[in-house]
C-alpha cells in the first residue's frame, strides 16, 4: 500500500480528545499500522484539553463527538481560541448528517467514523495539507494586504508631492509669467495710446491681443494646476466653474450647496471635490454639450458628498471599464486614496451621474468642529 508523505516533514504531533481507553488504543493501533510517524497525547474531558493545549502546540487533534458534559463542537469553541488552530477531525460512531455536517460548516475539517480506521492515516494527512494549503492562501492575502497597503501609501504621497508641486509652478507662473504679462499689456495699452502711426497701431493691437490670449492661456494653467480660487472655499471655486461651463457651452448649470463645516474642510477634500466636479463637467462639454446640470454638494451626517448629473445622452454601463480615461480612473484613485470612493451611474436616454463621497471625521482641519445639522 502507497502512503503518502507528512506536508510537516517531522513526525506528526496529535492530541486524541476521548474518554474511552479502548477506543484511543484502537486510535493508537491505527496510526502505528500505518507508515506515519506520529506522536500522541491524549485529553479525556474538558480540564484535559485546556491543560494539554497549555502544554505544548499539536499539528491535529482527533476528538470524540460526545464526552461526559462536553461534545467535540465544545472543544471546537475552546481550539478557535488558540492564535493558530490546528485542524481538528471527529473520530466518533454515528453522529448523524446534520451533526456532521454542522460540524464541517462550523470549521472542523473532517469526520471519521470509529469502525473505519483503517482510513485514519491518511484522513489526518489530507487534513494537515488542507490545512496548510489554508495557511499558504491566508500568508498570500496578508501578503496581497500589505502591498496593497503600501501602494496605496506611496499612492497618497505621490499625489501629495503632485499637488505641492502643482502649487509651486502655479505660484511661479502668477509670480513670474503673469506679473510680466500684466505689465507688457500696460505698456502695450500705452504705446496703443501714444502711437500715431497706422502701421505701428496695426502691430500694437495685434500684440495687445496676444498679450491678452497669453494672459488667459496662463490664468487656465494656473486653474488646472492648483486653482487659488480653493483658498475661498469650496463653494466659490465649484460657483467658479459652473459659471465657467454655462460660458462655454450656453446651458445652465443648477449649484446646491450646503455645507455646514466648510472652513473647516482640509486641502484634500476640498481640492478632491474640486477635481471631481471639474473633470465631470470637462466630460460634459465633450460628451453631452447640450445637457444641463446639476451640481448637490452636502456635508450632512459623517460625510461629505458631491454629485454632478446631467440630462445628456448617458450611456451604457458595460462600457464604462473598456472606455473610462486616466481622468475618471484618477479621481477614482485619488478618493480612495484618502478613504472615499467615486459611483458613476448612466443610462442611455436619461443622462449620467458622478458622486464623490468622503468620510468627513477624517477630512476636518478640527474634527471637534463637525457640526451635526
Amino acid at each position: 500500500m502507497k502512503h503518502e508523505s507528512n506536508p510537516l516533514g517531522n513526525p506528526v504531533k496529535v492530541l486524541h480528545l476521548e474518554d474511552s481507553d479502548a477506543d484511543h488504543l484502537l486510535v493508537k493501533r491505527a496510526l502505528a499500522g500505518s507508515q506515519l510517524h506520529f506522536s500522541i497525547a491524549r485529553a479525556d474531558d474538558k480540564q484535559s484539553l485546556l491543560a494539554s493545549l497549555m502544554g505544548q502546540e499539536f499539528d491535529i487533534v482527533l476528538m470524540d463527538y460526545r464526552l461526559p458534559g462536553f461534545t467535540a463542537m465544545d472543544a471546537w469553541a475552546e481550539l478557535s481560541k488558540l492564535s493558530a488552530t490546528p485542524p481538528c477531525v471527529i473520530v466518533s460512531g454515528a453522529i448523524g448528517e446534520a451533526a456532521a455536517v454542522a460540524a464541517i460548516q462550523s470549521g472542523i475539517t473532517d469526520y471519521l467514523h470509529k469502525d473505519n480506521l483503517k482510513e485514519l492515516a491518511r484522513v489526518i494527512l489530507r487534513a494537515l495539507k488542507l490545512h496548510q494549503s489554508e495557511k499558504e492562501r491566508q500568508r498570500t492575502a496578508d501578503a496581497l494586504q500589505e502591498s496593497e497597503l503600501r501602494i496605496s501609501e506611496l499612492a497618497r504621497h505621490l499625489q501629495s508631492s503632485l499637488e505641492k508641486e502643482r502649487a509651486a509652478i502655479s505660484r511661479e507662473i502668477h509670480d513670474e509669467i503673469g506679473g510680466a504679462l500684466a505689465a507688457m499689456k500696460l505698456d502695450v495699452a500705452w504705446m496703443k495710446r501714444h502711437s500715431e502711426s497706422s502701421e505701428i497701431l496695426e502691430r500694437v493691437s495685434a500684440m495687445q491681443q496676444m498679450v491678452g490670449q497669453a494672459l488667459t492661456a496662463t490664468q487656465r494653467i494656473m486653474q488646472n494646476t492648483r486653482p487659488a480660487i480653493l483658498d475661498q472655499g469650496l463653494a466659490a471655486s465649484v460657483q467658479w466653474l459652473t459659471e465657467a461651463h454655462s460660458k462655454r457651452v450656453g446651458r445652465r448649470v443648477l449649484l446646491n450647496c450646503r455645507l455646514e463645516n466648510e472652513t473647516a474642510l482640509n486641502d484634500g477634500a476640498r481640492l478632491t471635490a474640486y477635481r471631481v466636479v471639474q473633470e465631470s463637467l470637462t466630460n460634459i462639454s465633450k460628451y453631452a454639450p447640450e445637457a444641463d446640470v446639476l451640481i448637490d454638494i452636502a456635508d450632512g451626517g459623517d460625510g461629505l458628498t458631491v454629485e454632478v448629473s446631467d440630462n445628456g445622452p448617458g450611456f451604457e454601463m458595460t462600457r464604462l471599464k473598456k472606455t473610462a480615461g486616466f481622468g475618471l480612473k484618477g479621481l477614482s484613485e485619488r478618493a480612495k486614496n484618502i478613504g472615499g470612493w467615486l459611483d458613476v451611474s448612466s443610462t442611455p436616454g436619461r443622462g449620467t451621474s458622478i458622486t464623490l463621497t468622503l468620510p468627513l471625521q477624517h477630512h476636518l482641519i478640527n474634527p471637534t468642529a463637525l457640526k451635526n445639522p
